[in-house]
């Protein structure tokens, strides 16, 4: 089988929802910038994004406490985190075997404290391969599930072809996640790839309101409420 229907076969036979291609040469310095990965040696990326479970989002919204924090904690980030980066190993290392070169980006690490990012934007990978748009939130907007979607990335220089199209903004003047952030860490502008983030959203606002919980209560310091009330993934 040739590489490109392989790595996206072995990514649904894993569990993921969602496989694509992106190319990424038209994000190049945007990606220099962030993570300092030159993309010169892996032109492509393959993402891989799988659902969270609705019952509990929307508990953020409907019944928030305990339980629910415990829940969203446990299956909708530590669980999928663990089962996108076995994915991501296994989608390297059967690149590896072919001969090519592969990077696993870790699902969610963060590698700078300052501006408060990881290595590479797994949703800007998303985006260029045609799985869905960059909302108001900064979260990757899909169709079918909203920003319920957690997402991972393999870099590579495997001769891949984007099947996806970039898709636009589908937003329209909906502000539920701008007006929903207890942090109030989003200004609202449409996305805009020759923007920098800060224009969007207030990395430092977040990560302040997250620390404030998680030095409350460790293990109920969650939030949200920008995935739970997005109209696209809300039933």
């Amino acid at each position: 089988m040739e590489p490109q229907k392989h790595v996206l076969a072995l990514a649904t036979d894993w569990g993921a929802d969602y496989a694509g291609i992106a190319d990424l040469t038209p994000a190049h310095d945007d990606i220099i910038r962030q993570g300092r990965l030159d993309t010169r040696i892996y032109p492509m990326a393959i993402s891989v994004g799988i659902g969270m479970i609705h019952d509990i989002v929307d508990r953020l919204m409907d019944e928030p406490g305990r339980a629910t924090a415990v829940s969203y904690k446990a299956h909708c980030y530590d669980v999928i985190n663990y089962r996108l980066d076995e994915i991501a190993s296994r989608i390297a290392g059967y690149l590896q075997r072919e001969g090519y070169r592969a990077f696993p980006i870790p699902a969610s690490r963060r590698i700078d404290d300052e501006r408060i990012c990881g290595l590479f934007s797994h949703k800007l990978a998303a985006h260029l391969a045609g799985l869905g748009w960059i909302g108001r939130s900064c979260l990757l907007v899909t169709p079918e599930m909203g920003p319920r979607v957690r997402w991972t990335t393999v870099l590579t220089d495997a001769p891949l072809t984007p099947a996806g199209e970039v898709m636009e903004p589908q937003c329209g003047e909906c502000r539920r996640c701008v007006d929903a952030c207890p942090a109030h860490c989003f200004t609202g502008a449409p996305f805009r790839p020759d923007e920098p983030r800060s224009v969007r959203y207030d990395a430092s606002a977040c990560d302040r309101h997250f620390q404030n919980m998680k030095a409350l209560n460790p293990e109920t310091a969650v939030c949200g409420l920008c995935v739970a009330v997005c109209p696209y993934g809300r039933r």
